[in-house]
């Protein structure tokens, strides 16, 4: 199908941008990387007005060292990320999951900043960010501020982003050290994981001392397996002491049911795949 017709707008500042959406309110829809919103469009599932594509804006481009954080510009393409040898170093869960997400294609004209605000739950940087701790900066008519991962997925498909703002950088404290793994389950390759887990351990001799645990698809929103990383703490990396911590999981998670398996399915699921991606995560 064709889009209905619409005015097209390529601010080249976050200024602008705002200033555009505060001027055209609900009839405009921002234009990321295009990933998501364009089949929405081209099925007329949403018929905005005005279309504010951020891609010529510069400032929201880039990876960098910024002390004790990571800072990636939300019109960083996955791709960018992806290869980024400081999120290699001191964000690694972030690198492990990128590299599962879609396919190249996808990875190149998507964006990290895009797919985070999308806040789709079977999306595959949500729960990464959430381990991490990622703090989310958002521009809008009143300046910016800055948002914890914990208070920035809301719901299904909605994040603290309000309809007036713009999501401009998102900053991953530093785990430099940590060990990392995404684990994925699809049927076919390039699908949404019917179950994924992101998770980031920092051993001491062989003893987990920290352990950070994000759980995808798993609810409305990425969700913190808390139960779990409190079960690691001071627990030797091995397969007996590792099992018995993931098989509290699915504690507190409400996953959703549909043709790739129901939410007992899913809940099984997350205790293996939490079991093989902290053992990979510490090494063992």
């Amino acid at each position: 199908m064709i889009p209905a017709a619409f005015d097209y707008l390529a601010p080249t500042t976050v200024e602008e941008a705002v200033a555009a959406l505060a001027r055209h309110g609900d009839d405009a829809k921002i234009l990321a990387g295009g990933q998501s919103l364009l089949p929405v469009l081209r099925m007329r599932l949403n018929a905005p007005e005005v279309v504010i594509d951020l891609g010529r804006i510069e400032s929201l481009r880039g990876v960098r060292d910024d002390g004790d954080a990571i800072v990636v510009g939300a019109m960083t393409p996955h791709s960018v990320v992806g290869k980024d040898p400081l999120v290699a170093e001191h964000a690694a869960l972030v690198s492990r999951a990128v590299v599962h997400l879609a396919d190249a294609q996808v990875r190149h004209r998507g964006t990290f900043g895009g797919a985070l605000a999308h806040a789709d739950p079977a999306g595959d940087l949500g729960a990464p960010a959430l381990a991490l701790g990622a703090q989310f900066v958002i521009a809008g008519p009143s300046g910016t501020r800055t948002v914890a991962a914990d208070d920035f997925f809301v719901d299904l498909f909605e994040t603290a982003v309000g309809e007036d703002e713009i999501l401009t950088e998102v900053r991953l404290p530093k785990h430099t050290g940590w060990g990392a793994h995404y684990e994925k389950f699809v049927r076919v390759a390039h699908q949404w994981p019917i179950v994924a887990i992101a998770a980031t351990v920092r051993t001491e001799g062989g003893v987990i001392a920290e352990a950070r645990v994000g759980l995808t698809n798993m609810g409305s929103t990425p969700l913190r397996a808390r139960a779990v990383e409190a079960a690691l703490a001071g627990q030797p990396a091995t397969d007996e002491a590792v099992r018995a911590a993931a098989a509290a999981a699915a504690e507190g998670t409400n996953p959703p049911t549909d043709l790739n398996g129901d939410a007992d399915y899913r809940r099984h699921l997350a205790t293996v795949l939490t079991r093989r991606a902290v053992l990979a995560a510490a090494g063992a």
